[in-house]
């Protein structure tokens, strides 16, 4: 069976270099391309693809945010990110949002072509050097993590509590503001004095402790 793939990349040399690299494979189709993710929806509608590659970092709706459109309208397109960037943030984010796959833009030509197929056949994919960012990120860890992890939690007020557990299942901080009826300022706020109670520096930290605990 042919494999409809769909490009979505603000850069049109990216785009082009793709299209070589798979343009050559008789088992995959070029249906379509974007250069943002607004673009990419209403593209993704009319060509149907089987995958879609998806860059992050691009202008008027970047693809975190596409991916998850795509998840909540329950589109069967399924979508790998290929981006450059590879900090475990981004990670998790891309798969808690709906994404099948993640990787990275250097990978050879036949190992994206692979994992295409694997991806259009059902089994989600992450370039290796991913895989052992996510597994550290969302392992459960030992006793002595899970103990810590507990005893920093306890710091938190009921609300703060709340706002780390949203954390760690990816929602930005707008998702957040909306899904506890609160303000984006009171948010940030909240995530401000979770850094500082948790002793962390970014929001992947909040989300490791949370996780360490068994809460997410």
């Amino acid at each position: 069976m042919t494999t409809r793939v769909a490009i979505v990349d603000d850069d049109a040399l990216v785009r082009a270099g793709l299209r070589m690299i798979l343009g050559g494979d008789p088992s995959i189709e070029i249906v379509g391309e974007a250069s943002d993710g607004r673009e990419a929806l209403t593209m993704i509608t009319a060509a149907s693809p089987h995958v879609v590659l998806m860059d992050i970092r691009m202008p008027v709706l970047d693809g975190l945010e596409a991916t998850a459109e795509l998840t909540r309208r329950g589109d069967r397109a399924r979508v790998i990110v290929l981006t450059t960037f590879d900090t475990d943030e981004l990670v998790l984010t891309a798969l808690r949002r709906g994404a099948a796959g993640f990787l990275l833009k250097d990978t050879p030509p036949a190992d994206l072509v692979s994992a295409i197929r694997r991806v259009a056949a059902g089994e989600p994919i992450l370039s290796p050097s991913v895989t052992s960012q996510l597994i550290a990120a969302v392992s459960g860890g030992s006793d002595a993590r899970r103990t810590r992890a507990v005893a920093l939690l306890e710091r938190l007020t009921d609300r703060e509590r709340e706002v780390a557990i949203a954390v760690a299942r990816g929602l930005s901080t707008a998702e957040i503001a909306a899904e506890l009826f609160m303000g984006v300022a009171t948010v940030k706020t909240h995530v401000g004095s979770l850094f500082t109670k948790l002793e962390v520096a970014n929001r992947v930290h909040v989300a490791r402790i949370v996780l360490d605990a068994g809460l997410a």
